[in-house]
């Protein structure tokens, strides 16, 4: 009988490795990596630098989806509503997930409560930018005339941090200029270069390329340090003379509350890779971006951080939620 009962038990047994190991082979698929901003953005940027990285761990690809819209209120929600089975993931920044309760008065998700963050990507100052031959060859230029004609001076905007940015200049320095709102950073982009705006604070990964081109001038850096990038370009606190300024924009990967933690543990892992890649370091580097990988804890501590420090600033500005 014993004999028997050990022959009957062997099939059972034997699907327990293949059990295992059908647990382990996640993903299975490829991974639906949403941007909640256009083609051309600096987070669409990011995103498919790092996609291209995370697939040797993940052993799947990351498929870029721009969900653009409602300052990335439209592609965060896709995410925050998706299965909790780390098949969806998003490319999510300080605009979706720290400044949205303060500058919306209708989120719809949860943001603080809605999203696992995975990791940390990187930070990244925003440039302050013009068109080559603007009048405004300075910041104290720029606001010298914005202090002669409020709301002479419009600016562009296609984000929250961009927004944040330049209210909180402009508050900083004791001026009006007009607000100026974009669908795209490369919409905007497009009315400097034309003249329809006179000033558009964002991204490097945006500004750049124009400035480098010729197209365009960089008055100042938001960050409280020069730019590795752009190192001849004085902050605002040195162009301005505002002291107590500095915006940094950021990216992390987030996914839905309730994705289980060993998929949340591979998705860190396949961010952490992928940024360790010297490919990848060097082309985030070229938009003057600072590599910031963390664990999943030390992302959780920094989203709150950060929700706080942007949540006062919009105040600070005296942003009124739309």
């Amino acid at each position: 009988m014993h004999r028997r009962a050990l022959l009957a038990a062997l099939p059972a047994a034997s699907l327990l490795p293949a059990a295992a190991s059908a647990q382990a082979a996640w993903p299975d698929q490829p991974i639906r990596g949403i941007v909640p901003f256009a083609p051309g953005s600096a987070t669409d940027t990011v995103a498919r630098v790092v996609a291209d990285g995370m697939r040797p761990t993940l052993g799947q690809p990351v498929v870029v989806e721009n969900r653009a819209g409602a300052n990335g209120l439209i592609g965060a929600e896709a995410v925050a509503r998706a299965a909790p089975d780390g098949n969806t993931v998003l490319i999510g920044t300080n605009s979706t997930n720290a400044a949205a309760n303060a500058l919306f008065k209708r989120v719809p998700f949860d943001m603080e409560n809605g999203f696992i963050p995975v990791s940390t990507i990187a930070t990244v100052p925003l440039l302050v930018a013009v068109k080559a031959d603007s009048p405004y060859r300075t910041l104290a230029d720029l606001i010298a005339a914005a202090k002669a004609r409020p709301e002479g001076v419009t600016f562009a905007s296609a984000s929250s941090s961009q927004r944040v940015a330049t209210e909180s200049l402009a508050a900083a320095a004791g001026i009006k200029m007009l607000y100026v709102p974009y669908r795209s950073s490369p919409l905007a982009v497009q009315d400097l270069l034309s003249g329809r705006v006179d000033l558009f604070i964002a991204d490097q990964a945006v500004i750049l390329p124009q400035a480098q081109a010729g197209a365009l001038r960089i008055l100042a850096v938001t960050s409280g340090e020069r730019s590795a990038a752009v190192p001849d370009v004085p902050t605002v606190r040195e162009a301005g003379g505002l002291s107590e300024y500095e915006v940094i924009a950021w990216f992390a990967l987030f996914v839905p509350a309730g994705t289980p933690a060993d998929r949340v543990a591979k998705l860190n892992a396949a961010v952490v890779a992928s940024l360790a890649l010297p490919e990848v370091r060097q082309r985030l580097g070229t938009f003057g971006m600072n590599i910031r990988p963390s664990t999943p804890a030390e992302a959780v501590a920094f989203v709150r951080a950060e929700t706080v420090k942007w949540t006062n600033a919009i105040r600070q500005a005296g942003i009124e939620p739309e």
